[in-house]
């Protein structure tokens, strides 16, 4: 399962800017990486841990501008067609699966 999080936020004060920069710190810290300058991606593996996810990307989120979150399969996102340059960003690959003995 992944998870995609898209958002436009005001950068029309200082303070806007700021809340802005630290959400998307606080992205990078949760591990997701980045597609665009306003849409970030993470494989999150079980689609039972997603809530736990959302719950503290709300607690964290902004109280200004707009914040979408969608989930994919992983079919679903190696179906994504990326159109640009290619040599820049390439999308994130899902991480190899851990055999448990």
């Amino acid at each position: 399962m992944w998870m995609m999080v898209m958002f436009d936020l005001p950068t029309d004060t200082p303070k806007h800017r700021h809340d802005a920069h630290k959400f998307r710190e606080y992205l990078l810290d949760m591990g997701f990486s980045m597609n665009q300058y306003s849409v970030y991606t993470k494989f999150i593996g079980a689609k039972d841990l997603c809530p736990r996810y959302v719950s503290a990307i709300k607690q964290y989120a902004p109280t200004s501008g707009n914040i979408t979150i969608l989930f994919f399969t992983d079919k679903q996102f190696d179906d994504i067609i990326l159109i640009g340059d290619l040599d820049y960003r390439e999308l994130p690959q899902s991480p190899e699966q851990f055999m448990l003995f």
